[in-house]
């Protein structure tokens, strides 16, 4: 895998056709027909896969007790030939497993960490404590034979393999115009709440910021974004990134708001750019996003342009 990296913002090797892709349940239980289909396509790119031994397990809610997936997730960091780690799902369980990681193999030969939605605790965690870049990405479910070929799916392949990527948003009455540039971090908007304060929380000072999340109440979402704000993450952004907010929820006595308007109201004190409607996100169209990496922003009256500057 080569030397340790230096300085924060640095890249894990990127694959190469023989590179080994790791694929573990870390959170909530994934049919291994999912993990089946996604593996095909990945041999199909011509990587080899591994499987980890939560692979078609589950503990109730879990795809296996804490210890089994905290086990399965160690074995598959320290494994020097294992290149990337792609999750099998998300859901719920990885802040009960993260304290007990020891990243001290992976410092010293990084490799690609692929997942998003609970996954957003790893990613940040690394991010804050290591500084190397890892992938908000698809996990298994989207790794399907129709969907070998759309573009949203080749980012990973792009992003991966170290080819640049752009991405294009449509437009939104809520935009902020502005161009800027700087390091993408982010993830979940829940995950990156409750990670406030605490060893996996992330510094987005001069950062690009991107959120998403999906069925949550309104007025959950505005005390979740309030609570970022409160804890400075909103201060000194270089812009924010808005993904997809999917089926949102409101209380029989309505919010009042729109999760656009919430988010606009957040921010409105501020000059840099902001760009809804990013594809990216709990729908099936969900692009990859290398975490850590430097990007240029581009917001105008025809939506958005994020490119990934290597």
């Amino acid at each position: 895998m080569g030397k340790p990296l230096q300085g924060f913002g640095a890249a894990p090797p990127f694959l190469k056709p023989g590179s080994t892709i790791g694929i573990t349940c870390p959170s909530s239980f994934v049919a291994v027909e999912k993990i089946n289909a996604a593996t095909q396509i990945l041999k199909q790119w011509g990587f080899k896969v591994k499987h980890g031994k939560t692979i078609g397990t589950n503990f109730h809610y879990f795809s296996g007790t804490d210890a089994e997936r905290l086990a399965d997730l160690q074995m598959m960091l320290d494994d020097p030939g294992i290149d990337a780690i792609l999750m099998g799902r998300g859901g719920y369980g990885m802040i009960r497993i993260i304290d007990g990681l020891d990243f001290t193999e992976f410092r010293k030969n990084p490799k690609w960490i692929c997942g998003f939605s609970d996954i957003t605790i790893l990613l940040n965690h690394i991010e804050r404590n290591f500084g190397i870049q890892s992938l908000h990405s698809p996990m298994c479910g989207a790794f399907r034979p129709e969907t070998i070929n759309e573009p949203y799916l080749r980012t990973f392949y792009s992003a991966i393999t170290g080819e640049s990527i752009s991405y294009n948003s449509a437009t939104s009455i809520h935009n902020r115009n502005g161009h800027t540039e700087g390091i993408l971090t982010g993830g979940n908007l829940s995950l990156l709440a409750h990670n406030a304060g605490s060893v996996s929380d992330i510094d987005t000072s001069g950062k690009i910021l991107f959120i998403e999340d999906i069925e949550e109440f309104l007025y959950k979402m505005d005390r979740m974004l309030l609570t970022l704000k409160r804890a400075g993450k909103f201060d000194n952004l270089k812009g924010l990134i808005i993904g997809y907010m999917t089926n949102m929820l409101d209380t029989e006595r309505p919010f009042g708001q729109t999760i656009e308007e919430i988010i606009r109201d957040k921010v409105s004190e501020y000059n840099y750019p902001v760009c809804f409607n990013f594809p990216c996100g709990h729908e099936d169209i969900n692009y990859t996003l290398t975490f850590g990496a430097n990007h240029k922003l581009v917001v105008n009256e025809n939506g958005g342009v994020l490119e990934l500057a290597r």
